[in-house]
């Protein structure tokens, strides 16, 4: 399976890195491969190292502003023009994604294909890995979100909660049956 990971590339203390390590390592020893930003640094580093040095495959997309920071070694590494066609390029290239601790970039990454989500425009499985509670207030929102009627789908069908690595791979493998024998076919 093609796993699109959206998370920052800051330095970050062991609460946030320690699972972000062990994902990337459960995702390595599934044989699966990471689709990520294409930076070697921060927790982007952190995640990349633990596939890498489990068997995984490492794709990157980048962008040109960020080209000087991309991991050397890459199995894969694309440079967009901007941040929207990385975005693009990144969900086109990933069967599902997860979405990890981060600032801004990564908010407006994760809320991007839960809008494709909800309108139809792709049935690929979301995960937020909650880290730490991170994600705990944006959760609440999300609720609030339905309950209230602002989502015209169940939020059950837009994002899975994970309150840890294995949970949030337990189930893209479940939720994606045919995608580790299916290779590159999605796109």
């Amino acid at each position: 399976m093609r796993i699109c990971v959206f998370l920052s590339a800051a330095d970050l203390d062991d609460r946030y890195t320690r699972p972000a390590r062990e994902f990337a390592q459960l995702l390595g020893k599934g044989g699966h491969t990471l689709v990520w930003g294409g930076s070697d640094v921060g927790l982007m580093k952190v995640v990349a190292d633990g596939v890498q040095e489990t068997g995984g495959r490492l794709v990157g997309v980048s962008v040109d502003f960020l080209a000087a920071r991309t991991r050397p070694g890459a199995d894969e590494m694309v440079i967009a023009r901007d941040l929207a066609e990385r975005k693009r390029l990144l969900l086109e290239k990933a069967d599902a994604v997860v979405v990890m601790v981060g600032g801004t970039g990564t908010l407006d990454e994760a809320t991007e294909i839960l809008e494709l989500k909800k309108h139809g425009h792709t049935e690929k499985p979301v995960v937020l890995l909650n880290t730490a509670g991170f994600y705990d207030g944006l959760e609440t929102q999300f609720r609030r979100m339905e309950a209230e009627g602002f989502l015209p789908r169940p939020l059950a069908e837009l994002v899975f909660f994970a309150q840890e690595p294995l949970a949030a791979l337990a189930y893209l493998e479940a939720a994606t049956p045919a995608a580790p024998a299916a290779g590159a076919g999605l796109g």
